[in-house]
């Protein structure tokens, strides 16, 4: 078999890149490990930021977003018992919208079903070759070769392909921290996302839809969701989220998970044939909501660099990788800031030195919230840096 672009990898960043291939003519194949009811169970991100709801409503992708996006004007920024907001329109004219990762997928997944795009689940032994040379082509464990032009990694940090590229190192960090999140069958307490430091950690009030409640609490990564009952969530929830004249409403939880939290960036996102996209090339903890948008980004950047490519210009290819990695160390910039912001030190043994850094992330925050242009610059780069 023969295509232009095979993409490795059916998440979100290998469905959209097909999307934007398709509307520019350029021929593709889709191959994923995981089952087809796997890549739609998966619960991941959910807000995106204006550049991405921009894209998918340029692509005709937005009939779902338009039914069950909430869009949002800000968030909120708790501490020492007190909500501040920090509304985007009035500071930079752009919303975000809560949109859950899940639904997206489901969505674009759907839409190349009406297609009919080329799309293979539980392939096993998927790996590329020749991606030094003019012939690069991508092998199964069944005995299938797909040759194409072009190789997209869109396979995630355990993938093949990243691996595949000779030398390619990577910068990495872990967070003594992790996110317990769950699932609540409950409507939501607040209009805009609350992030929250408390002195016995952050906490973080999402939702998911109209009638359903996202809500994340620190923890350390050490610990097992066997140790946290659903009454002791709800505990620690009103007791981090909680201020005077506010509820927080509780419901059945239907989903919880531990995740650590890290950072990682590749040096590279090329190699000859190959490109990367996505978490194959990087990871940020999920504080500032980037993963997803991270994502978006890669694929309209490389989508329109091949576009350009077989309308007989090379040079936005050849400078892809350079690009998508300064925006993404801005990205991992402002991740780690509204992480080590938000969450308590517990890993600092010594008290004075625990006790000295919460002060300093209060006095971090209260210049945050009281200063206009520190709203703003919050504001710009949580909704969205320009792709």
């Amino acid at each position: 078999m023969r295509t232009q672009v095979a993409i490795i990898g059916a998440g979100p960043a290998g469905l959209l890149l097909g999307h934007i291939l398709r509307r520019a003519g350029i021929g593709f194949v889709i191959l994923e490990q995981k089952s087809r009811e796997y890549v739609l169970g998966r619960i991941r991100a959910g807000v995106l930021e204006q550049g991405s709801v921009d894209i998918l409503r340029d692509l005709g992708l937005d009939s779902d977003l338009n039914a069950r996006g909430l869009t949002h004007h800000g968030i909120y920024l708790q501490y020492e018992g007190q909500r501040h907001h920090v509304d985007f329109v009035d500071l930079v004219g752009r919303t975000v919208t809560v949109y859950g990762q899940q639904a997206l997928v489901k969505h674009l997944l759907a839409e190349h079903d009406r297609l009919g795009s080329d799309i293979r689940f539980e392939v096993e032994g998927v790996a590329p070759y020749g991606i030094d040379s003019d012939a690069p082509h991508v092998t199964t464990a069944s005995g299938e070769r797909i040759d194409c032009d072009f190789i997209v990694g869109a396979d995630g940090y355990h993938g093949v392909c990243r691996p595949s590229i000779p030398g390619v190192t990577a910068l990495e960090r872990s967070y003594p921290y992790a996110w317990l999140g769950i699932l609540a069958d409950v409507a939501p307490s607040t209009d805009d996302l609350i992030y929250a430091l408390h002195p016995e950690g952050f906490a973080m009030h999402s939702m998911r839809s109209p009638a359903v409640s996202r809500l994340y609490l620190q923890v350390d990564p050490s610990e097992s969701i066997d140790e946290w009952p659903d009454e002791r969530i709800w505990e620690q929830l009103q007791t981090r989220l909680g201020v005077d004249g506010w509820t927080l409403h509780e419901g059945t939880i239907t989903e919880k998970s531990i995740t650590p939290m890290r950072s990682f960036v590749a040096s590279t996102l090329e190699h000859g044939r190959l490109f990367l996209v996505g978490d194959a090339g990087h990871i940020v903890p999920p504080t500032g909501a980037k993963g997803l948008n991270s994502a978006i980004a890669d694929v309209a950047l490389l989508g329109r660099s091949l576009t350009a490519r077989y309308g007989g210009d090379d040079s936005p290819l050849t400078r892809y990788s350079a690009s998508a990695l300064a925006r993404q160390w801005k990205v991992q910039q402002f991740s780690q800031w509204m992480t080590e912001m938000l969450h308590v030190h517990h890993e600092i043994a010594d008290e004075s030195t625990r006790a000295f850094r919460y002060r300093s992330q209060v006095g971090q925050l209260e210049y945050t919230t009281g200063s206009r242009h520190a709203r703003a610059a919050l504001a710009e780069q949580y909704a969205g840096l320009p792709f």
